[in-house]
Protein backbone atom coordinates (compact mmCIF):
# COMPACT_ATOMS: atom_id res chain seq x y z
CA UNK A 1 0.00 0.00 0.00
CA UNK A 2 1.33 3.42 -0.96
CA UNK A 3 1.16 6.24 1.53
CA UNK A 4 0.19 9.71 0.30
CA UNK A 5 1.36 11.48 3.45
CA UNK A 6 4.46 12.78 1.70
CA UNK A 7 2.35 14.26 -1.11
CA UNK A 8 -0.16 15.84 1.23
CA UNK A 9 2.31 18.40 2.57
CA UNK A 10 2.85 19.71 -0.96
CA UNK A 11 -0.88 20.01 -1.51
CA UNK A 12 -1.54 21.85 1.76
CA UNK A 13 1.67 23.85 1.79
CA UNK A 14 -0.24 26.99 0.79
CA UNK A 15 -1.61 29.39 3.37
CA UNK A 16 -2.85 27.62 6.47
CA UNK A 17 -6.61 27.20 6.51
CA UNK A 18 -8.20 27.82 9.88
CA UNK A 19 -11.71 26.87 8.76
CA UNK A 20 -13.11 30.40 9.04
CA UNK A 21 -14.13 32.59 6.09
CA UNK A 22 -12.04 35.65 5.42
CA UNK A 23 -13.40 39.17 5.78
CA UNK A 24 -13.66 39.46 1.99
CA UNK A 25 -15.72 36.27 1.84
CA UNK A 26 -18.00 37.50 4.61
CA UNK A 27 -18.48 40.81 2.79
CA UNK A 28 -19.36 38.94 -0.42
CA UNK A 29 -21.91 36.82 1.44
CA UNK A 30 -23.43 39.91 3.03
CA UNK A 31 -23.67 41.60 -0.36
CA UNK A 32 -25.40 38.56 -1.87
CA UNK A 33 -27.69 37.90 1.12
CA UNK A 34 -30.86 39.39 -0.49
CA UNK A 35 -30.40 37.03 -3.45
CA UNK A 36 -29.73 34.07 -1.16
CA UNK A 37 -32.89 34.77 0.84
CA UNK A 38 -34.95 35.21 -2.33
CA UNK A 39 -33.65 31.86 -3.62
CA UNK A 40 -34.59 30.21 -0.32
CA UNK A 41 -38.11 31.67 -0.55
CA UNK A 42 -38.44 30.32 -4.10
CA UNK A 43 -37.30 26.87 -3.00
CA UNK A 44 -39.75 26.94 -0.09
CA UNK A 45 -42.61 27.82 -2.44
CA UNK A 46 -41.61 25.07 -4.87
CA UNK A 47 -41.22 22.48 -2.11
CA UNK A 48 -44.69 23.25 -0.75
CA UNK A 49 -46.20 22.45 -4.14
CA UNK A 50 -43.97 19.54 -5.12
CA UNK A 51 -46.09 16.59 -3.94
CA UNK A 52 -49.46 17.85 -5.08
CA UNK A 53 -51.11 19.66 -7.93
CA UNK A 54 -50.30 23.35 -7.41
CA UNK A 55 -53.28 25.48 -6.53
CA UNK A 56 -53.76 29.01 -7.80
CA UNK A 57 -52.31 30.27 -4.52
CA UNK A 58 -49.23 28.05 -4.95
CA UNK A 59 -48.73 29.33 -8.49
CA UNK A 60 -48.95 32.95 -7.31
CA UNK A 61 -46.54 32.27 -4.45
CA UNK A 62 -44.01 30.69 -6.87
CA UNK A 63 -44.46 33.49 -9.39
CA UNK A 64 -43.89 36.17 -6.72
CA UNK A 65 -40.84 34.31 -5.43
CA UNK A 66 -39.41 34.10 -8.96
CA UNK A 67 -39.93 37.84 -9.39
CA UNK A 68 -38.13 38.50 -6.09
CA UNK A 69 -35.19 36.35 -7.26
CA UNK A 70 -35.01 38.22 -10.56
CA UNK A 71 -35.23 41.58 -8.79
CA UNK A 72 -32.46 40.58 -6.37
CA UNK A 73 -30.27 39.38 -9.25
CA UNK A 74 -30.90 42.62 -11.13
CA UNK A 75 -30.07 44.72 -8.06
CA UNK A 76 -26.89 42.74 -7.46
CA UNK A 77 -25.81 43.04 -11.10
CA UNK A 78 -26.53 46.77 -11.09
CA UNK A 79 -24.56 47.21 -7.88
CA UNK A 80 -21.60 45.32 -9.33
CA UNK A 81 -21.77 47.37 -12.53
CA UNK A 82 -21.97 50.62 -10.58
CA UNK A 83 -19.05 49.51 -8.43
CA UNK A 84 -16.97 48.63 -11.50
CA UNK A 85 -17.69 52.00 -13.15
CA UNK A 86 -17.03 54.10 -10.06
Amino acid sequence: MKSIAALQAAVTAAAPFDGEPSNAELDAIETEMPLILADVDLLDAQIMAIDRTPTELDERRIRRARRRVLAARRALANAETAGAVA
